[in-house]
Protein backbone atom coordinates (compact mmCIF):
# COMPACT_ATOMS: atom_id res chain seq x y z
CA UNK A 1 0.00 0.00 0.00
CA UNK A 2 1.42 3.24 -0.90
CA UNK A 3 1.41 6.66 1.35
CA UNK A 4 -1.84 7.55 -0.47
CA UNK A 5 -3.33 4.79 0.08
CA UNK A 6 -2.27 4.44 3.98
CA UNK A 7 -3.67 7.88 4.48
CA UNK A 8 -7.07 7.56 2.17
CA UNK A 9 -7.77 3.87 4.52
CA UNK A 10 -6.98 6.41 7.83
CA UNK A 11 -9.54 8.99 6.57
CA UNK A 12 -12.19 6.14 5.52
CA UNK A 13 -11.71 4.82 9.14
CA UNK A 14 -12.63 8.69 10.39
CA UNK A 15 -9.43 9.81 11.14
CA UNK A 16 -9.12 13.33 10.98
CA UNK A 17 -7.37 15.01 7.10
CA UNK A 18 -4.20 16.05 9.58
CA UNK A 19 -4.30 12.87 11.26
CA UNK A 20 -4.32 11.05 8.03
CA UNK A 21 -1.68 12.82 6.11
CA UNK A 22 0.85 13.19 9.42
CA UNK A 23 0.05 9.72 10.25
CA UNK A 24 1.47 8.48 6.77
CA UNK A 25 4.89 10.05 7.35
CA UNK A 26 5.67 10.15 11.24
CA UNK A 27 6.20 6.55 12.31
CA UNK A 28 9.57 7.06 9.77
CA UNK A 29 10.79 9.95 11.38
CA UNK A 30 10.75 8.70 14.24
CA UNK A 31 7.00 9.06 16.10
CA UNK A 32 5.11 5.95 17.20
CA UNK A 33 1.81 6.26 15.22
CA UNK A 34 -0.34 6.17 18.35
CA UNK A 35 1.46 9.40 19.62
CA UNK A 36 1.45 10.93 15.73
CA UNK A 37 -2.89 10.58 15.92
CA UNK A 38 -2.70 12.16 19.30
CA UNK A 39 -0.73 15.09 18.19
CA UNK A 40 -2.58 15.96 15.05
CA UNK A 41 -6.24 15.28 16.54
CA UNK A 42 -6.85 18.86 17.00
CA UNK A 43 -6.10 20.40 13.79
CA UNK A 44 -9.63 18.72 11.81
CA UNK A 45 -11.70 20.89 10.16
CA UNK A 46 -9.45 23.79 10.29
CA UNK A 47 -8.19 23.36 13.67
CA UNK A 48 -10.74 21.87 15.60
CA UNK A 49 -13.01 22.63 13.05
CA UNK A 50 -13.32 26.27 13.22
CA UNK A 51 -12.20 26.38 8.94
CA UNK A 52 -9.05 28.12 9.98
CA UNK A 53 -5.42 25.88 8.24
CA UNK A 54 -6.68 23.13 6.64
CA UNK A 55 -5.93 19.97 8.04
CA UNK A 56 -4.09 18.21 5.61
CA UNK A 57 -2.20 20.86 5.19
CA UNK A 58 -0.56 21.44 8.37
CA UNK A 59 -0.01 17.43 8.88
CA UNK A 60 2.40 18.53 6.13
CA UNK A 61 3.91 20.72 8.41
CA UNK A 62 4.18 18.39 11.05
CA UNK A 63 5.68 15.85 8.71
CA UNK A 64 8.12 18.31 7.46
CA UNK A 65 8.82 19.72 10.92
CA UNK A 66 9.61 16.27 12.21
CA UNK A 67 12.31 16.18 9.64
CA UNK A 68 13.67 19.77 9.41
CA UNK A 69 12.61 21.66 12.32
CA UNK A 70 15.00 23.27 14.81
CA UNK A 71 15.08 22.45 18.90
CA UNK A 72 17.50 25.05 19.53
CA UNK A 73 16.85 28.78 19.87
CA UNK A 74 20.42 29.32 19.10
CA UNK A 75 20.47 28.01 15.44
CA UNK A 76 18.88 30.73 13.73
CA UNK A 77 19.50 29.21 10.21
CA UNK A 78 17.25 26.39 11.16
CA UNK A 79 14.43 28.29 12.20
CA UNK A 80 15.01 30.69 8.58
CA UNK A 81 15.03 27.77 6.68
CA UNK A 82 12.02 25.90 8.74
CA UNK A 83 10.18 28.85 7.39
CA UNK A 84 10.86 29.32 4.25
CA UNK A 85 10.55 25.36 4.15
CA UNK A 86 6.97 26.18 5.04
CA UNK A 87 5.97 28.98 3.39
CA UNK A 88 7.32 26.24 0.04
CA UNK A 89 4.77 23.59 1.29
CA UNK A 90 1.86 26.57 1.44
CA UNK A 91 2.53 27.59 -2.29
CA UNK A 92 2.80 24.58 -3.19
CA UNK A 93 -0.79 23.30 -1.33
CA UNK A 94 -2.35 26.36 -2.50
CA UNK A 95 -1.38 25.61 -6.50
CA UNK A 96 -2.93 22.44 -6.21
CA UNK A 97 -6.02 23.20 -3.96
CA UNK A 98 -6.92 27.00 -4.25
CA UNK A 99 -6.51 27.65 -0.47
CA UNK A 100 -4.58 26.58 2.33
CA UNK A 101 -7.89 27.26 4.39
CA UNK A 102 -10.60 24.45 5.13
CA UNK A 103 -12.94 27.23 5.22
CA UNK A 104 -12.39 28.69 1.91
CA UNK A 105 -11.85 24.87 0.78
CA UNK A 106 -15.22 23.45 2.04
CA UNK A 107 -17.27 26.68 1.94
CA UNK A 108 -18.20 26.33 5.31
CA UNK A 109 -16.85 26.23 8.99
CA UNK A 110 -16.91 22.89 9.19
CA UNK A 111 -17.85 22.55 13.48
CA UNK A 112 -21.41 24.62 12.95
CA UNK A 113 -24.43 22.67 12.38
CA UNK A 114 -24.54 24.41 8.57
CA UNK A 115 -21.43 23.50 8.39
CA UNK A 116 -21.92 20.01 8.98
CA UNK A 117 -25.12 19.45 6.82
CA UNK A 118 -23.56 21.23 4.11
CA UNK A 119 -20.59 19.21 4.42
CA UNK A 120 -22.40 15.50 4.19
CA UNK A 121 -25.06 16.79 1.66
CA UNK A 122 -22.28 18.10 -0.92
CA UNK A 123 -20.00 14.81 0.15
CA UNK A 124 -17.17 16.80 0.99
CA UNK A 125 -15.10 14.63 2.74
CA UNK A 126 -14.87 11.99 0.07
CA UNK A 127 -14.37 14.96 -2.84
CA UNK A 128 -12.59 17.88 -1.38
CA UNK A 129 -10.84 16.72 1.57
CA UNK A 130 -9.96 13.63 -0.04
CA UNK A 131 -8.38 15.66 -3.07
CA UNK A 132 -6.38 17.52 -0.08
CA UNK A 133 -5.34 14.53 0.92
CA UNK A 134 -3.83 12.87 -1.88
CA UNK A 135 -2.35 16.50 -2.93
CA UNK A 136 -0.60 16.59 0.67
CA UNK A 137 0.76 13.39 0.57
CA UNK A 138 2.47 13.82 -2.90
CA UNK A 139 3.70 17.39 -1.41
CA UNK A 140 4.99 15.92 1.86
CA UNK A 141 6.74 12.92 0.22
CA UNK A 142 8.03 15.13 -2.37
CA UNK A 143 9.50 17.70 0.46
CA UNK A 144 11.04 14.78 2.56
CA UNK A 145 12.65 13.22 -0.53
CA UNK A 146 10.71 10.00 -0.96
CA UNK A 147 9.71 10.72 -4.40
Amino acid sequence: MNNFEKAAAFHKEGFNCCQSVFSVFAPTLGLPLENALKTASAFGGGIGGMGEACGAFTGILMALGLKYGFSTLEDKQAKDKMNQIARDAAEKFRTANGSILCRELLGCIPATPEGKAYIKEKKLSETVCAEAIRSAVQIASEMLGEK
